[in-house]
């Protein structure tokens, strides 16, 4: 069997090129943001890190909790958020993106269109194919996925968006789905978010991160041996 297509050992190999790629790019932008974040004078953690899921879908209490699951959003911090007028409250209890959030994440969509076209310009050619085999992940992820990626995806995607830009996001959602893989891992075996955080190396813990691999391999059945292949070297590269 090729290793591309042994699935949970795959999701395994994967992960961390895909955290690598989208901390990456987040590295790259900080000059850029910080500057952006000083204009705008907001508090502005939150419209970074949701980005692209404040102008898809409004936030519910169960979805900020589930993407937070490992450092739990603070009622404080959306307190913060509701009086700078960044977040409203919807009629059904949902957390809605202000018109002043959207123009700050409008233009943080530009400062990355820079940043990736920057960091990634001897890629260029590379970014559509893996661009577009992240979507594919993102659309077969909607059916294995948990209540955080059910929060973070599909991205927001407006008409326009660069190559770069489109894989930079599509991979942060897909985070999210092997988030929820070990969630589900961590919580059949009994334990709770804080324990998994602090359990040490050893067979419990192994036998919980192979519980994680086969429930976050089951998108990449959606990509062929070529195309599993394709994307994890094109990440590698990236990564580097």
């Amino acid at each position: 069997m090729s290793r591309f297509d042994d699935l949970p050992g795959y999701a395994a190999s994967i992960a961390p090129l895909i955290d690598a790629v989208h901390l990456g790019v987040l590295i790259a932008s900080r000059p850029l943001g910080r500057e952006l974040v000083e204009r705008s004078g907001l508090q502005t953690d939150l419209l970074v890190d949701l980005r692209y899921v404040l102008p898809a879908r409004p936030l519910t209490r169960g979805g900020l909790a589930a993407l937070y699951r490992y450092n739990p959003f603070d009622d404080t911090e959306i307190g913060a958020q509701l009086a700078q007028g960044t977040l409203v409250v919807d009629h059904e209890g949902g957390l809605r993106a202000t018109a002043g959030a959207l123009t700050f994440i409008t233009e943080l969509y530009g400062l990355h269109a820079a940043v990736t076209g920057e960091l990634w310009a001897e890629h260029a050619e590379r970014l559509p194919e893996l661009a577009a085999l992240a979507g594919r992940l993102v659309a077969a992820s909607a059916d294995s996925g948990g209540e955080a990626f059910a929060q973070a995806a599909p991205p927001h995607e407006p008409e326009g968006t660069p190559e770069g830009v489109l894989l930079f996001n599509r991979l942060a959602a897909l985070r999210y789905h092997r988030a929820d893989a070990h969630a589900a891992a961590w919580g059949q075996a009994g334990l709770t978010a804080a324990q998994i955080v602090g359990l040490p190396s050893g067979p419990f813990r192994d036998r919980i991160e192979e519980e994680t691999n086969r429930r976050a391999a089951v998108p990449y059945e959606a990509l062929t041996t070529r195309e599993r292949q394709t994307l994890l070297l094109g990440l590698n590269a990236l990564g580097h």
